[in-house]
Formats: C-alpha cells, structure tokens, sequence
C-alpha cells in the first residue's frame, strides 16, 4: 500500500470539509454576542491526552491536587464524549476549542494532521515540519482575537498536534517538544524563537531529569495493580522503579514515557504566562496546554497498569501544583479553567478481562488487498483505484465507468472483512448516514467524514480489539475511547454535577458563551449554559 499522504482518495478529504459538508439542519447557529460584566482575565484549556473519564473515581481518596480541587469546585460532566468514530489525538484536539466534529475541521486521522515539511522547525530543531495547513475554519482563539486585537494565545505541548490543533489555524505563539530537550515551533509560527523561549531552552530542564528515578508516589499497598505485567511495555522495564538514563541526550526522548514531561511542560507553560503577560488584563488572553505523558505511558503500559495509577495520581498533584502556581501571579477569581481530554483507551487486547467475549484482536485488513488488486487488474483498473487506508475503504469513483462494477468489487471486500475475527461490523458509509439517531457507532461515522468523502466502506472492531501496533490503544467509536472528563471551573462558573449526555464540540460554545464572543462559523456544539453562573 502507498503510503496515505501520497493516496488520491485520501488527500482530497481534506478538501471536502467545510460549510457544504455540514447539513445546516444539524449545526447549532453562532451564539449572539453579549457584553459580560467581570469577564475572566484569563481561560486555561487543560487537555489531559488518552485521559479516560473514569480515572476521575478509579482511586477514592487518593486524588489530592488540582484534579481533585476542580471537580470539588468546579462544574463536573460526567457523561461527556467525543462523539467521532476515531478517537484519536489530532481529531479531538481539533474539535476542543473549534466547537466542530472532524468532519467540519478538516483533521479526520492523525495521518492528515499536522506534519508539513513546508514549515520546518526553527532553531535547527530535531523533527518534522509541522503546521495547521490542513485545519478548516476557526477557533475558540480567533474569536476572542476579532472581539479584541488585545488578545494573547499560547499553546504548549510535548506533541506538535497537541499545541497547534485546539488554537487551529491562528498565527499565535504556539510551542511543541523537541526530543533534543527545547521546546520550539515551526516557521508558520515565526522565523525565529523568542527571547524567553530560548532562556527557557537555556536552563537544560532536561539535564535535570537525566538519571531520576521514577517511583511510586504512594506506598505500595495503595497500589492493587500486579507490578510485573509482561504484556506491557513488550516484557522489558514492566516494574518500578523506573530509571531515566542519565544520559542528557538520550533522556531528552526517554522523559517522556514518565510523569516528568507533564512536570516540563506545565513549567514551561508557567513561564510563558509570566513572559507575555498573560491574564494580566484588560482583554481575555487564552492559554492551551496539552499534557501527553498520560498517552505515552498508556499506550506503553495499558490503561489498568500500576504506571497509569501512578501517572494518573502524578498529574493531579502536578496540576494542583501549577494552579497554585497560577494564583500566584493572578487573581484566582479572574481565571476559568477547563479540563478535558483528546480520546480514551482500550485495555490491552491480551490482558483483557475474561468476560470481554468475543476475546479482542489485533486486527489488520491489509492481508485481503491483494485479492482486492486481481479484481482491479481482471477489470483493467487502475490498481490503486480501491485503497484501503486501516479501518476505512476508498474508491476513486471517477475511474469506474460502471458503478455496479464498483460496487460488485466493494461488497466481496466487505464480505471478506466481515470473516476477520476481531471486525464487529462492515458497514457502507453512505448507508450509515441515514440512521444517525439510533445507532451511536453510525453517528460516530458520520460525524467523522463528510458525506462527500470518497469513502465506501468502515469497518467497527469488536470491544478492545485495536488497529494500533501500541501495546494498548484507542482509535474507536467505542465508549471507553470517546468517554472523556470535562469539567468547567472558577470564573464565571457555577459548580454543580451534571449527569446528562454532552459532548466535547460543546466545551468552544460554552466559553464562547461566557466571553460573549461569536464564533465565526455555525457550530456543531451548542453552549452548556448549566455551567454558567450567568447564562447568556
């Protein structure tokens, strides 16, 4: 198979998203601008990636920090979902503050995400490209920029697509971690970086770390967890504690299979705030974090892994920390918080409880593409006019002069697929598209890809089987990987625990609400004004 940047079919769903794609029976209209008295000087979006929502009660007691102190204070969404069918990071960091399912925003997959060679890191920085050429439309950021030019964005994360998708595609000071240590950004952003980024850069944060030894936070016995799991992390450092090398240059990319890179980049973040005056007023300033340690440990170690207790329990305190932090240098009371995350995860396959039956699978389609390619050669196609792209067929319809003849060759795939153990269900896309309301894994499908994508089939795994060569992973339209923490906190937020179904392209119309700003395209979320002390 080609590689997706170079299939046609491919890179012409990023092309089809946009106004015509989105029924606007569907979307909710723009929220009406309003003039706020005591607006926040300041919104902190915290972005906790592969964060599942019930780690929030996993532990009793054991949350202590900033986690903790937001659900107490804060409004609490127990039900909340991202509400696509591939859960992945670039999908859900751009449906955060843009208020529009995948379909709508253009990032679809991670594979149409970010990486751009056309906008190089500056600094001579190790990594690939990086820029939002992709993303469609506006954000949460664009918003408050056209309500006042006074406005000041920062986005951080370990990830380039963690920092760069909820802020889309405004030129704001957006900054990504490089394995050699720095935090940078690309050549979109800015030619070089700026002075306090480079005296963050300076300090050799990373040297720090190198030769710490991650231990459990806790003793021993409040963990359940086994600590020798061989399924994890492919059978090598299953147990605690675990050593970062001591190695500058090597612990510059070990660091972040640890709770230090949440640690690293809340700081930076910190420093940031204080660098560009941000909430310092009179205008609202934003501020986007992305934490990734909780992904990377997850996918190495699985969701039910004494790690991810230990990683979950870490966060809280870090956040905890930050915040405390925060209130240092503003006014607590001038500052709402939000915190939600990009997907969930599945168990790992092999691990799973035994009740999980069918027992879940690793699962590649790929083995049936050769007989995929005789059918094409025997009716004189072009081999590549049927791809298949993971979970999902394409067709180039155009090189079909008989539609039946397409459709023959789609439905044997599509049998064949079905006899995949581990495949729950095949379906033809333009068929979902009709029962959005009965069936979640259809709606999922459909809020996913416009209905103009040159999509013919998608294929749904049974529970916890994955796609994914990550020990545990995520990526589907099952509830453990849409099922996400969302709580609103300080100000202009009114606490309470809510119970009912939301989802997270309602997280941008709920601030938009609160900051009286008007979103610049209709949305696909409506404004959970519950949450508000002020409903507007």
């Amino acid at each position: 198979m080609r590689p997706l940047l170079v299939v046609p079919a491919l890179l012409s769903l990023a092309c089809l998203a946009g106004a015509a794609s989105r029924p606007a029976a569907q979307l909710a209209a723009p929220v009406a601008p309003a003039a706020p008295a005591g607006k926040p000087a300041l919104v902190v979006l915290i972005t906790l990636d592969q964060f599942r929502a019930d780690y929030l009660d996993r532990f009793p007691g054991q949350l202590t920090g900033g986690l903790a102190r937001l659900m107490q204070q804060g409004a609490r969404y127990t039900d909340a979902h991202h509400d696509h069918a591939i859960t992945e990071t670039a999908p859900g960091h751009a449906t955060l503050l843009s208020g529009r399912f995948p379909r709508s925003t253009g990032i679809m997959l991670n594979r149409i995400g970010v990486e751009d060679p056309a906008y190089p890191l500056v600094a001579n920085g190790y990594g690939p490209g990086a820029a939002p050429t992709r993303f469609v439309g506006t954000t949460l950021a664009d918003w408050m920029t056209r309500a006042d030019r006074r406005t000041k964005t920062l986005s951080v994360s370990m990830k380039d697509r963690g920092a760069i998708l909820p802020i889309g595609r405004a030129k704001s000071d957006v900054y990504w971690y490089s394995i050699d240590g720095r935090f940078l950004t690309s050549t979109y952003y800015r030619k070089d970086l700026p002075a306090w980024v480079r005296a963050f850069n300076e300090r050799q944060s990373v040297a720090s770390y190198a030769g710490r030894t991650w231990s459990l936070l806790l003793p021993d016995s409040a963990y359940a967890e086994p600590d020798s799991v061989p399924a994890e992390m492919g059978g090598r450092g299953v147990t605690f504690p675990h050593q970062l090398t001591d190695d500058v240059v090597d612990a510059g990319g070990a660091i972040r299979i640890t709770p230090f890179m949440d640690d690293l980049t809340l700081d930076f973040a910190l420093h940031g705030v204080q660098s560009m005056g941000l909430g310092a007023g009179p205008q609202t300033d934003l501020l986007a974090i992305s934490l990734s340690a909780t992904d990377v440990i997850g996918h190495n170690f699985g969701p039910d892994s004494r790690e991810m207790h230990d990683q979950v329990l870490r966060v809280d305190r870090a956040i905890g920390r930050f915040l405390d932090s925060l209130y240092t240098l503003r006014d607590s009371t001038t500052i709402t918080v939000v915190v939600t995350a990009d997907h969930g995860v599945g168990s790992i396959p092999e691990i799973a409880p035994a009740a999980i039956q069918p027992r879940p699978e690793r699962v590649s389609l790929y083995g049936l593409m050769p007989a995929m390619v005789q059918r094409l050669q025997r009716a004189k196609l072009d081999t590549f006019a049927i791809e298949l792209d993971v979970q999902i067929l394409l067709a180039t319809r155009a090189a079909f002069r008989k539609p039946a003849v397409l459709d023959t060759m789609v439905e044997a795939f599509a049998a064949e697929a079905r006899a995949v153990r581990g495949v729950a269900r095949v379906d033809r896309f333009a068929a979902l598209l009709a029962d959005t309301l009965t069936d979640d894994i259809a709606r999922r499908w459909a809020h996913q890809f416009p209905a103009t994508a040159p999509i013919e089939l998608v294929v749904t795994l049974t529970p916890y089987s994955t796609w994914g060569g990550n020990v545990a992973s995520h990526g589907s339209p099952r509830g453990y990987d849409t099922h996400v923490p969302l709580i609103f906190a300080g100000a202009g937020i009114k606490p309470g625990r809510h119970t009912q179904f939301v989802r997270t392209v309602d997280l941008a119309p709920t601030l938009a609400q609160l900051l009286g700003v008007t979103p610049a395209e209709r949305l696909d979320g409506v404004p959970l004004s519950d949450a508000l002390l002020v409903p507007r």
